[in-house]
């Protein structure tokens, strides 16, 4: 019989990743054994193969089908092999600028507008360039990504790559029938994540008085359109008493997930709105007393609260971001942020920064680790000071940090964020320094107090260290 790689599969091979399987509209590569990669090579339309136990696993794993003889795989799906770090996916910011003017926005380092953005053909060159690393999948970010005049070219460019848009990020006012249709036409499905800062607070965040109405009725027009909306929810001490009026109102709109984001002291929120950054103890008790109520509530809509808990409405559980491992998983090679570990983040100014949330505070303290505009992508993931960030191992910070290396709950928190541990610290430079929210999440009794409030609903993942 004859068999070929079906059209959304494609091999591939990395610098340390020897055989994986990329699978369309999904970011990570999964990885194969040597006997099922071996077999998939020989699927290519023209190799009689005897079926066998390794071709009913195959075509059960949906990564081949029968064919005729001569029926090749497409030209995305034979073998790939590139020599550098594997990266599947970029978080690419293709315009700083804004429609909006929001009082928290991280990309700025002041009050001061960002008005970088990539040029089109400066776009094209970044896309070939993903490409030619074997980079998979994109999130679209802005500033307002829609604002930029060539959006939807760019968008079409992404697919005539045969790579493809994960995430879209935006405040929703420019989305428009349109361009949801075209959306459809090219197979273009991302999340839509939609900014939406709570109920009679949004228009002060973005300093627009129609900014509320209008960015309900976008997250309405993605929904009818049948894409998944994930609405971002900044929450401070102004309007942290609205959550659940939020949460209720956008479970009723049909969104799936509701992310519920601590608003930090990133520089130009500390300058427009001080004093109002929700104190972390203050943080943690409240958000305990929302995610109580939530799950009692029977709303169906998936919450991740920040840096503290998620919760799988449908199932009655939920699951402690701050446990990130545990003893029998722990790994002194796991990454100390699998974000950026998986994501290669660029800025509309070119730099590539390991965290785009990050990308505030880097221009604030005149730090530049690379810049595409200057490197090639390929040298930067092969050779740079960004990539040593990136590669970075939970080895690394213990061997550096005497904190977390003689910590209990390191094999759990793995570090925490290091985004977050750089905000905190007194020394800039300071990429292993422990994230005092975890510190404070685990030496200050956060957990019993979850797991004894949330005790009717399943843990996902307990501690065990």
């Amino acid at each position: 019989m004859y068999y070929r790689l079906k059209d959304d599969v494609a091999l591939r091979k990395w610098k340390y990743v020897d055989r994986a399987v990329y699978i369309k509209d999904v970011v990570h590569a999964l990885p194969i054994s040597q006997e099922e990669f071996d077999k998939l090579l020989l699927c290519d339309g023209n190799n009689e193969i005897e079926k066998d136990e390794i071709v009913d696993r195959l075509l059960n794993r949906g990564f081949i089908e029968e064919c005729e003889k001569g029926m090749c795989p497409n030209k995305w799906s034979v073998l790939k092999e590139y020599d550098n770090y594997y990266f599947p996916s970029m978080n690419l910011m293709i315009t700083g600028k804004c429609n909006l003017n929001c009082i928290h926005c991280f990309n700025a380092k002041d009050n001061d507008r960002l008005n970088s953005e990539l040029s089109y053909d400066e776009v094209i060159d970044i896309l070939d360039q993903s490409k030619d690393i074997g980079v998979h999948s994109f999130t679209i970010t802005g500033g307002e990504p829609l604002v930029h005049k060539h959006f939807m070219d760019i968008i079409h460019a992404i697919y005539d790559r045969d790579m493809y848009v994960f995430e879209l990020n935006t405040n929703g006012i420019l989305l428009t029938q349109e361009m949801l249709d075209e959306f459809k036409e090219i197979g273009c499905n991302p999340l839509i994540k939609i900014s939406y800062d709570g109920v009679g607070y949004h228009n002060w965040m973005r300093q627009n008085d129609k900014a509320e109405e209008k960015t309900l009725e976008a997250i309405k027009l993605c929904i009818r359109n049948g894409f998944r909306v994930k609405a971002q929810v900044q929450v401070h001490l102004k309007n942290i008493d609205v959550m659940m009026d939020t949460a209720r109102l956008l479970n009723d709109i049909g969104v799936s997930e509701m992310r519920i984001i601590r608003t930090t002291e990133a520089p130009r929120w500390e300058q427009n709105s001080p004093n109002t950054t929700i104190p972390l103890e203050q943080y943690y008790d409240k958000m305990l007393d929302f995610a109580s109520d939530y799950l009692d509530s029977g709303m169906n809509m998936d919450i991740d609260i920040w840096q503290y808990l998620r919760i799988f409405a449908h199932h009655g559980s939920y699951e402690l971001t701050p446990i990130m491992s545990n003893k029998d998983d722990f790994n002194v090679r796991i990454p100390i942020c699998k974000g950026n570990r998986g994501m290669i983040a660029v800025t509309s100014s070119g730099e590539v920064v390991p965290c785009m949330q990050m990308s505030g505070w880097f221009m604030e303290h005149g730090i530049s680790l690379a810049n595409i505009k200057k490197t090639p992508l390929k040298d930067i993931v092969t050779e740079s000071e960004y990539l040593n960030i990136a590669l970075a191992t939970v080895l690394q910070q213990i061997l550096k940090n005497d904190k977390c290396g003689n910590c209990k709950y390191y094999m759990a928190c793995t570090g925490g964020c290091p985004a977050l541990g750089r905000l905190y610290s007194d020394n800039r430079d300071d990429f292993y320094g422990e994230d005092v929210t975890k510190c404070m999440f685990f030496e200050n009794g956060w957990y019993d107090k979850i797991t004894d409030r949330l005790k009717d609903y399943h843990l996902v993942n307990p501690l065990n260290i």
